[in-house]
């Protein structure tokens, strides 16, 4: 039996959870950052976790029973480890899980992690297929790949679409380093931040950036100018990875970051969350660096490079940026009632790792993402909370 597809235009009325839409030569691109905030950095890294579209879906009302939506994926290799599982597609109708799909094809990125060089190699378009569902009236939504970059080209259905009324939840925003962005995660509903908002009743906008929850200025105005009820920054894990700065830098940086927000978002809830437990940072100062004993071994892992008394001429630790996190934000609270302090620790802690350990020292796994998700959600977005939800 012939289908008779109706193809949609993939317009931003379409798309939630992107700061900006890109028109290329293959369909439309979503980003997590301006064009103006990408042009201020030329960090491959920022550029591919940016375009990466964590927490960005496609929202419509249909009576289809098929779905068909064509993309072009970067998929990422790293010479040594093992092959990644391609990304995932997480179908939700009316609001609960209706399915996944993945997409093959695509273009490549081959990663050398020994040397930091990469190499992209283009394919072909690919098509993630939902079929099978019922034909009444209902809101669709199309979780797009938390960490592959998505081209979107083509929206196809068996009934006609129109772009879902605007929800009355109030917007969270949040940003993190690659743990919010969701790595290790199982599928982008199942990333910490998706389960939360999930669990909050709220509308996510992520701009967890993987690799580069570095307190770039060009960061803090994105969220000064994106409109929202409520919001997060998880801080410092980043920072040690790098060895970006020193303790004398962190603080008046985040004091910087927290300011041009506030020039944004003067009265709204903003919680800053320090870093959750990873021992090979709790006292040791980064860089992170790849473990390449472990990708001799087929496996991909990292280890802290630095030296643990190097803590003392001000190189970052994670029990350092706590220290001064709080620090920071007890001063500030004084005349800023609004702004509150969530310890990552929390939400991961000791416990948490003896049960659920770091796979590769550093990310979640995804259990993990669901305990720190459920955790969050209890502690921010409770009636009593610091993030306490209010219809918009």
């Amino acid at each position: 039996m012939t289908t008779d597809w109706t193809t949609t235009s993939l317009t931003a009325d379409l798309v939630r959870g992107a700061l900006e839409l890109e028109r290329t030569g293959r369909g439309l691109l979503p980003h997590r950052l301006p064009a103006r905030a990408r042009a201020q950095c030329a960090d491959p890294q920022l550029h591919m976790v940016e375009s990466q579209p964590s927490g960005v879906r496609l929202v419509f009302r249909t009576r289809a029973t098929a779905i068909e939506l064509d993309t072009v994926p970067t998929k990422r290799a790293y010479l040594g480890a093992p092959p990644r599982p391609d990304g995932v597609y997480d179908l939700l109708v009316d609001g609960r899980p209706a399915g996944s799909a993945s997409v093959t094809g695509g273009d490549t990125l081959t990663v050398d992690m020994t040397t930091g060089t990469a190499e992209l190699t283009s394919g072909p378009v690919g098509t993630a297929r939902f079929t099978g569902l019922s034909a009444e009236d209902k809101t669709v939504e199309i979780w797009l790949p938390h960490n592959e970059t998505t081209e979107l080209v083509a929206l196809r259905t068996d009934a006609p679409v129109e772009p879902s009324p605007s929800s009355d939840r109030p917007v969270w925003l949040h940003h993190g380093s690659s743990i919010s962005h969701g790595s290790d995660a199982a599928s982008p509903t199942g990333v910490w931040p998706a389960v939360a908002a999930s669990l909050g009743g709220v509308e996510l906008v992520n701009l967890g950036l993987g690799g580069s929850a570095l307190l770039d200025p060009f960061t803090a105005r994105a969220l000064r100018d994106t409109p929202a009820d409520l919001i997060s920054v998880k801080l410092g894990i980043n920072l040690v990875n790098t060895d970006l700065m020193r303790l004398r830098a962190f603080g008046p940086a985040v004091h910087g970051f927290l300011d041009t927000v506030r020039e944004g978002h003067p009265d709204t809830p903003l919680l800053v969350v320090s870093p959750i437990l990873c021992p090979m940072h709790e006292d040791t100062p980064g860089p992170t660096m790849p473990d390449l004993s472990a990708l001799s071994e087929g496996r991909l892992a990292f280890r802290a490079a630095g030296d643990p008394a190097e803590a003392a001429q001000g190189k970052l630790t994670l029990n350092a940026v706590r220290a001064e996190l709080a620090r920071i934000v007890a001063r500030r609270s004084a005349e800023d009632p609004r702004l509150h302090l969530l310890d990552g620790r929390e939400l991961y802690g000791e416990a948490d790792f003896a049960e659920l350990p770091l796979p590769d020292g550093l990310h979640p796994d995804g259990a993990a993402h669901r305990r720190i998700g459920e955790r969050f959600a209890k502690l921010a977005f409770a009636s009593d909370g610091p993030l306490a939800p209010r219809a918009r």
